[in-house]
């Protein structure tokens, strides 16, 4: 007697329009309280159902706090909740074996940033996600800070003309015990360094504003961290445009997180927005004044972390998109534009060469 063959993952809920989105989050660590404050801000249209972690007290801390079912394995979760779509704030080396299993459960996912820290298991996700037919989430919730938004705008109504340079920095600082509270933190496979890391969101920032890119030459160093990947590194990409950018990253400013910036010079306009992390309009000049540059002194807002307010809008997206309301701001396809960009630069400082884009293997 043959054994009877499994059955198929039941078709995922799309779109959700009768009833709250169910939300379950794996990996209680630096970043899940992120999601929990944003799910909170949703409560009318979400809720929280299910945590996870290994470590059985932060799972049930989490719980604690939430009001959530705690569970200590994925496969658990899986099979004991109901709900319709996963977080992912696990290790960044984690993402892609966890997302195809969530797939295959016929659940959405909401991977946290970087989706992958290698480009053929971020392309495995994409491809799990579409042959499941689920929607794949890509956190990238700087997009959605105000003084971002308005950069973007400028940019797609041209009032730059020709965009010649655009530069990059983000000095922050990590010390030695930062990566010493988690073993897997400054790990190839697990983490990587100061680009795929802390830097990953403004790797995104040029391919999403000024973007696609064409080429890239980077250098990366392991200067004063006892760790695998960098602690710091410089990018040079050529533009398809035409432009030039450049992206420096370093995690031993002194003592503390001194600056995360974009400068944007073109022919007809000048802005730079600085700040810890992207937060002030420092400059703002066109060649011709508009009614929405009265905007910019509001755009600007304090901030002591790094993250930014971008979590809460951006979990309203994906709301947005599971009721069918909305696109997705960042699905799968466009994580993986910015993954591509990181590996190029990988490979360009690990070889000595310019690496061109796409990547061919």
């Amino acid at each position: 007697m043959t054994a009877a063959a499994p059955l198929p993952a039941p078709l995922p809920a799309y779109p959700i329009t009768d009833r709250k989105i169910k939300f379950a989050l794996v990996g209680c660590g630096r970043i899940a309280k992120n999601h929990f404050g944003s799910l909170e801000k949703h409560a009318d249209r979400a809720e929280l159902v299910a945590v996870c972690d290994v470590v059985p007290e932060r799972a049930e801390a989490a719980a604690a706090q939430t009001g959530a079912q705690a569970f200590h394995s994925l496969d658990a979760l899986l099979a004991g909740s109901d709900a319709d779509i996963v977080v992912l704030t696990t290790p960044s080396g984690l993402h892609p074996q966890q997302a195809i299993r969530v797939a295959k459960a016929g659940r959405h996912v909401l991977s946290e940033k970087p989706m992958a820290t290698k480009w053929e298991e971020g392309v495995a996700m994409v491809q799990a996600c579409r042959d499941a037919g689920v929607k794949l989430f890509v956190v990238k919730q700087n997009r959605l800070n105000a003084t971002m938004q308005l950069l973007k705008r400028a940019i797609d109504q041209k009032r730059f003309g020709r965009i010649h340079m655009v530069t990059v920095n983000v000095f922050w600082t990590r010390p030695q015990s930062y990566y010493d509270e988690a073993p897997w933190r400054g790990r190839w496979d697990m983490d990587g360094g100061a680009f795929m890391n802390q830097a990953s969101h403004y790797v995104d920032m040029v391919d999403w504003l000024v973007g696609p890119v064409d080429n890239v030459h980077a250098y990366t160093a392991t200067q004063a961290r006892d760790i695998e990947a960098e602690d710091s590194g410089v990018m040079s990409l050529r533009l398809r445009a035409g432009g030039l950018a450049s992206i420096s990253v370093t995690m031993l400013t002194y003592p503390k997180n001194l600056e995360g910036s974009i400068t944007v010079l073109g022919e007809r306009g000048t802005v730079r927005v600085g700040g810890v992390a992207v937060n002030e309009v420092q400059h703002w000049e066109f060649d011709e004044k508009r009614p929405e540059d009265d905007e910019i002194r509001a755009a600007s807002y304090a901030t002591t972390s790094v993250y930014g307010f971008g979590h809460p809008l951006y979990y309203d997206n994906v709301i947005q998109t599971l009721r069918g309301e909305a696109h997705a701001e960042v699905d799968g396809y466009s994580g993986l534009r910015s993954l591509e960009v990181l590996i190029a630069g990988y490979r360009s400082a690990r070889d000595g060469v310019r690496v061109g884009l796409p990547l061919v293997f």
